[in-house]
Parts: structure tokens; sequence; C-alpha cells
């Protein structure tokens, strides 16, 4: 699978632009927001090839956000990583039953992350 578009799922306009920086330098098309609310539905209508999501945002967080991203037909094909401060094990243990491919703990180093990219690429 070719990784094209990456949708960024995080409260934080710092983050957001970050990553979005980090990933257009590399290439690709990002779609930006900023709850869990709107990635369930926008990734209904934008079908990215990849959701970087945060945790701790205010509603939905992003542990249920993934559940749901990853258990609905119309998007179970979408591979999320996880991009969160929660750097417990037992954090990262959850995250991955929630059918996250993967987990990083912020601060996020870009290397790390492009690295992640390219294995589910």
């Amino acid at each position: 699978m070719t990784i094209k578009k990456i949708m960024v799922v995080d409260d934080s306009p710092t983050e957001r632009a970050f990553m979005e920086g980090v990933l257009r330098k590399r290439g690709y098309d990002v779609v930006l927001v900023d709850s869990g609310e709107l990635a369930i539905e926008r990734s209904k209508n934008e079908q990215p090839d990849l959701i970087l999501m945060d945790v701790v945002m205010p509603g939905l967080n992003g542990f249920q956000a993934t559940r749901a991203i990853t258990r609905e037909e119309k998007t179970k094909h979408i591979p999320v990583i996880i991009c969160t401060t929660k750097d417990q094990e037992t954090d990262k243990i959850w995250g991955l039953r929630q059918g996250a491919k993967d987990y990083v703990t912020k601060p996020i180093s870009e290397a790390d992350l492009l690295e992640k990219i390219k294995a589910l690429g």
C-alpha cells in the first residue's frame, strides 16, 4: 500500500503545524483535524491512507476514535498510528487493542515518525 494522504488528528495547533510541516516536506497530502469526532466523520469522506491520532483531546479521546475508525466498515482498512504524551506501557497496549497499528510518544522524533510511516507503506 502506498501512503500518500495522511490525516493528522490533534487538538493542539502547534502539534498539527509541526506534523503538517514534517509530512508536507516529504510530499504527503495532509488533512488536519482537531477532534476525535471530526476524525471519525472525515475519515469516511477523505479516505486517508494513514491516520496519526492524538489521545488526549476534549470530547472523544483518541482511543475511542481509533476504536470507532478501525471497526467501521468504511474505514477499517485505514491504519492508525497513535501519537501521544501517554507513555505508560498499559497505554500502549490499550491503544493497540483499540486497533492502532503502532504507537509513538511525544515529543515525536521526525526520523522515528517517518520510519513508522514507511514501515506501513
